[in-house]
């Protein structure tokens, strides 16, 4: 494994060192991806074809979790729930 030091410009900008950009090019799409106080960069046309797909289903499933996690929810039947969620 590999580490290098970096800084965050103050428009939240950071530079990836030079010897860590493998077969990076410029305008290449990267994953940022956050889990407590870990951030992973991953190039992400090296993800599955439908990644954005993916990330927007991430984002929907944690704000629904959170909202969950409040109190905010409502129950329903499975059938009821399918039924919404084809309208979604």
């Amino acid at each position: 494994m590999d580490i290098a030091i970096t800084r965050m410009s103050s428009k939240g900008q950071i530079v990836i060192p030079s010897e860590m950009r493998g077969d990076l090019k410029e305008g290449d799409k990267i994953a940022v991806i956050q889990e407590g106080d870990n951030i992973i960069l991953k190039k992400a046309n090296k993800l599955a074809k439908n990644f954005d797909e993916d990330l927007e289903f991430a984002r929907r499933t944690e704000k629904a979790w959170k909202k969950y996690e409040k109190g905010e929810f409502v129950k329903m039947s499975f059938d009821d729930f399918l039924s919404k969620a084809k309208k979604w």
